[in-house]
């Protein structure tokens, strides 16, 4: 039975091995390499210079923002969600535009913000003069948070939807307000889920590169955007790599910091 058991396991660890580690590892080794393919530690010392640190540092800036704000609209969908009649078909239809494939949204957002489209339309119509929205910040943000709301929703919406309402309805008679049952209830029982929600944004957001070239017109730099520049621009795969490395053990580092604890019993 434990052969058998064991036996299982090996189509998954072979795709592990194959996907995972091999690709990881490469990359490790050719971060140790320079443009000749000689070994050098060269672009590690080149990562801790004031260029590349205030890019790390930009990049989990607007990670933070894209996630904080992604957070500020999704629960509250999410919750609202539960409350409706078909909530899993209203669930559904926020998940369908994830679907679409994230060029051609980007493309259309191009068109939404560009100086003839319909919100620089709108605009003209309570008589301002149009406007430049995209190549700025706000309009990178405002993609990327549109972006990322289904994934922010559906563990949200899980965590929501599993919850027991005696629970709530215990504390309000109890005499709690509904900010403190908010805070002492609903939230604590949810967090689980908003954990799983902001692995799903800040990690995918520290990565970002279509997004910052075609809506923020290159003006916003993060960690993707330079690998993307140092492996098809500089044809420095060393140093593409270098970034990569430090990529990879930034999002360990963050999915060990929200990870999810399995709490035996029911709630």
């Amino acid at each position: 039975m434990k052969f058998k058991s064991k036996a299982a396991l090996i189509p998954y660890l072979f795709w592990i091995a194959l996907f995972v580690i091999a690709p990881i590892g490469l990359i490790a080794y050719y971060s140790l390499l320079d443009l000749n393919g000689d070994f050098t530690l060269a672009n590690y010392k080149n990562f801790f210079t004031s260029a590349y640190l205030t890019m790390t540092l930009t990049s989990f800036w607007y990670a933070f923002l894209i996630t904080f704000f992604t957070l500020l609209i999704s629960y509250p969908t999410a919750y609202f969600l539960t409350k409706t009649k078909h909530k899993q078909l209203w669930l559904m239809l926020i998940i369908i535009p994830s679907w679409i494939n994230l060029l051609l949204k980007t493309y259309a957002f191009i068109g939404i913000f560009g100086l003839s489209g319909p919100v620089n339309a709108m605009i003209e119509v309570f008589g301002f003069d149009p406007t430049q929205i995209l190549f700025t910040d706000f309009s990178f943000i405002f993609v990327a948070v549109y972006i990322f709301i289904p994934f922010m929703i559906i563990p949200i919406f899980n965590a929501l939807d599993e919850m027991n309402p005696s629970l709530i309805y215990a504390a309000r008679d109890l005499g709690a307000s509904a900010f403190t049952t908010f805070r002492r209830v609903i939230f604590p029982l949810t967090i689980e889920g908003v954990k799983s929600g902001i692995q799903v944004t800040f990690i995918p957001a520290l990565s970002l590169f279509m997004i910052t070239r075609l809506i923020a017109g290159n003006k916003v730099i993060t960690l993707g955007t330079a690998i993307e520049q140092q492996f098809l621009v500089a044809q420095n795969w060393g140093m593409g790599s270098t970034i990569a490395v430090f990529l990879i053990l930034i999002m360990f580092a963050s999915m060990l910091f929200t990870r999810t604890k399995k709490k035996g019993g029911r709630a």
